[in-house]
């Protein structure tokens, strides 16, 4: 049985996005699970949540939105790619109609952020720090780039967690980074055994 790894992608995204391609080309031996989220976080926290208990994957990777999810996902090893632990905060100025930036299963090329969409996010991560074990403390790491301007959670990150790490790099993850800081952590981190 191959080893899983759980990718949650970042808001306006999909399962089917490029970094979910390049993970599977880079990590052959693995098989990579990335879904699309629901548009309302506590119905993708809760999919998240199922997935997980039914997949039982070894490693989660989530980028911005995606790494504000994954970091409530207590009891795995993870890694946070640029997490936007704030999400409601950006996704009010962006109350709207906006297009996916993937193709998304279901066949939706669009969604709209509203006002009690925003209220919902910000519920979810009210609390999402909360209930942290010891096992998160050592088996939760970020990534951080050093040109990311669309968020800043390396404070917040390192006043809950110890390990992070900063990449040449904007808030997308691109191939390049992928090979120099996301591949040689991810074979670091699943060296010292399973979970």
């Amino acid at each position: 049985m191959r080893n899983k790894i759980l990718y949650i992608h970042g808001l306006s995204s999909s399962g089917s996005s490029s970094t979910t391609r390049n993970l599977q080309a880079l990590l052959p031996d693995y098989s990579v699970l990335s879904p699309d989220l629901p548009v309302a976080p506590q119905e993708a926290l809760d999919m998240l949540w199922h997935l997980c208990e039914l997949e039982q994957p070894q490693l989660i990777i989530g980028t911005s939105m995606g790494g504000m999810f994954a970091q409530q996902l207590r009891g795995y090893k993870k890694i946070l790619v640029n997490p936007a632990f704030h999400v409601s905060e950006f996704m009010r100025t962006q109350i709207g109609v906006h297009e996916f930036l993937n193709p998304r299963r279901n066949g939706e090329t669009h969604y709209e952020i509203t006002s009690d969409l925003c209220d919902a996010y910000q519920k979810v991560e009210k609390g999402q720090f909360s209930d942290i074990t010891e096992f998160d403390k050592e088996n939760t790491y970020a990534l951080f780039g050093t040109k990311d301007t669309l968020v800043h959670g390396y404070d917040e990150f390192m006043s809950h967690y110890e390990k992070a790490s900063w990449f040449e790099g904007e808030h997308r993850l691109n191939l390049e980074v992928m090979r120099s800081s996301v591949i040689p952590l991810i074979e670091k981190i699943m060296a010292k055994g399973f979970r």
